[in-house]
């Protein structure tokens, strides 16, 4: 008899598009179909943008999936999944749009494939609204193989809005092994830099930059870094890594046109000091990650070894991906407020 239908608003709650991947990648894994009415309901530009129908198609492919709905503007899809095959892709945003969300999608998937895979993907690296491939690399991918997971990423070419032309490659082995992951205490912290990329643009900006944010932590000129690409069009971004014994965490910046070098340095020192002093406002438990991070992890420690973590804040984007995990997965997700910055997640599986 086959699987009845999950169907889900994609307007509830965050109503972006991460109902949509956290939808595609469990229906993928558990074998449930599933019906999103209302996709990214809540934004101003409602329906599928090239980087959903993206990920949409690349993971009906890696399943062979029957889809319905597959084109841009679409308010309402069906994934009906069949069989996780590893091997080798190439999936082509057409567009600036986010590989790094794509990839978000398709790297549950391929942890459950019956061989390794290699993906390789086009489109934007560094965007808005998006983790970058910085923090997908550093951040997020050393947290996953903590839990058994295993996979690493390669950046080949910086894509910025609105020219893309980026291109990331991802590599996913199947997880054996499904691990607890134990993050209630990031740690000491270890190190920090600050790194700005600048293609076709001015090394002022990149300079500004950076001044701000070592100015304002007290780092030393070394600790800063420029890369000057080359690529299809402009685009800037910096990034702040703090590394702890436990965790690195990323706080990144775009540079847009009209906004100063300097505004963009500054936005990423308030949020790195929100961190800190969430961090230093719990006592003897140092909190481990922030509110993006921590939206990050809640698939894999549901799908394989369950886990427990300490994170700053739990945001709409988060209880709303709680609320889609719960749809597809028989597993308890706690949330416990410690302090007014400090909360533990844990899920039991």
């Amino acid at each position: 008899m086959a699987e009845r239908e999950i169907i889900i608003d994609g307007s509830e709650g965050e109503g972006g598009g991460q109902v949509l991947r956290t939808s595609l990648s469990l229906s993928a894994i558990t074998g449930k179909p599933v019906r999103i009415e209302n996709v990214r309901g809540r934004r101003k530009k409602p329906g599928l943008f090239r980087q959903h129908l993206t990920a949409f198609k690349a993971a009906a492919e890696i399943c062979d999936a029957r889809m319905e709905g597959a084109e841009l503007g679409s308010s309402e899809i069906a994934f009906y999944p069949g069989k996780i095959k590893g091997g080798e892709y190439d999936f082509a945003i057409g567009s600036a749009g986010a590989t790094n969300l794509v990839a978000q999608t398709l790297l549950p998937i391929l942890a459950y494939a019956d061989k390794a895979s290699t993906v390789t993907i086009t489109g934007g690296t560094h965007n808005l609204w998006a983790p970058t491939f910085d923090f997908l690399d550093q951040a997020f991918l050393p947290q996953f193989r903590k839990m058994g997971g295993r996979a690493s990423v390669e950046l080949n070419a910086y894509g910025f809005y609105p020219a893309g032309g980026g291109s990331i490659t991802m590599t996913v082995k199947p997880t054996e092994m499904p691990k607890r992951l134990e993050l209630i205490d990031g740690g000491e912290r270890l190190s920090e830099r600050a790194v700005a990329i600048v293609a076709n643009l001015k090394r002022d900006i990149a300079n500004r930059e950076l001044k701000a944010i070592l100015n304002a932590f007290n780092m030393k000129p070394e600790q800063g870094e420029i890369i000057h690409v080359e690529g299809p069009g402009p685009g800037n971004a910096v990034s702040l890594f703090l590394e702890y014994e436990n965790v690195t965490e990323v706080f990144v910046g775009l540079g847009q046109h009209g906004v100063r070098a300097e505004t963009v340095g500054k936005d990423i020192v308030n949020h790195a000091q929100k961190y800190l002093s969430a961090r230093s406002a719990t006592g003897d438990i140092k909190t481990a990650v922030g509110e993006h991070l921590a939206d990050q992890l809640l698939l894999p420690i549901s799908l394989l070894g369950g886990g427990v973590f300490t994170t700053t804040d739990i945001t709409q984007h988060t209880h709303t991906n709680i609320d889609i995990i719960r749809r597809f997965l028989d597993v308890e997700i706690r949330l416990t407020q410690n302090g007014r910055k400090c909360w533990t997640v844990e899920a039991i599986n």
